[in-house]
C-alpha cells in the first residue's frame, strides 16, 4: 500500500476536533475507551457514556465516518478505530481573589482531538482466561 500525506494508508482516514474545553487527562479517560473498537460499537459507548466530552469525541467520529465515505469510498460497516490520541492545546489563565488581597490562579486547559479509522477487520484484543490467570499466580508464588 501506498502512503499518502501525512502518513495515512489507502484504507486509513482521519479527523481533528481542535480547542476541546477540558483537559488532557480526562479526555484520554474517554479515548480509551473506544481505541481500537468497530465504529457503531465505538458510537454505541460514546452515546451511553456519563462523561462530558463523550458528545466531542462522537462528533470527532462521525465527522471521520464522513470522511472516510465521502473522500475515500469506503463502506462505512467495516471501519473500526485504528488509533485515537488527544494533546495539550492552549490554557486560559485567569485571576480568582485570594486570602489577605492575594490572586490565586485559575488554569482552563483545552485539548486537541486526533482519530484514525481504518478499513479492515479490527484487531482482536489479547485477554488471559481465568485458567491461565491462576497458573501465572502459581508460578509467581512458587518462586
Amino acid at each position: 500500500m501506498t502512503t499518502a500525506r501525512y502518513g495515512i494508508k489507502d484504507n486509513q482516514v482521519r479527523a481533528f476536533n481542535k480547542m476541546i474545553r477540558v483537559s488532557h487527562q480526562k479526555l484520554n479517560l474517554v479515548c480509551d475507551m473506544v481505541r481500537g473498537l468497530p465504529v457503531d460499537r465505538a458510537m454505541d459507548v460514546l452515546k451511553f457514556s456519563k462523561k462530558r466530552v463523550a458528545g466531542e469525541v462522537l462528533k470527532t467520529l462521525l465527522s471521520a465516518v464522513a470522511n472516510a465515505e465521502n473522500n475515500k469510498n469506503l463502506p462505512a460497516d467495516s471501519l473500526f478505530v485504528k488509533e485515537i490520541w488527544c494533546g495539550k492545546a492552549l490554557t486560559m489563565k485567569r485571576i480568582m481573589a485570594g486570602p489577605r488581597g492575594s490572586a490565586r490562579p485559575i488554569l482552563k486547559p483545552f485539548s486537541n482531538l486526533t482519530i484514525v479509522l481504518e478499513s479492515g477487520q479490527a484487531p482482536a484484543k489479547k485477554t488471559k482466561k481465568p485458567a491461565e490467570k491462576a497458573e501465572t499466580k502459581k508460578a509467581a508464588k512458587a518462586k
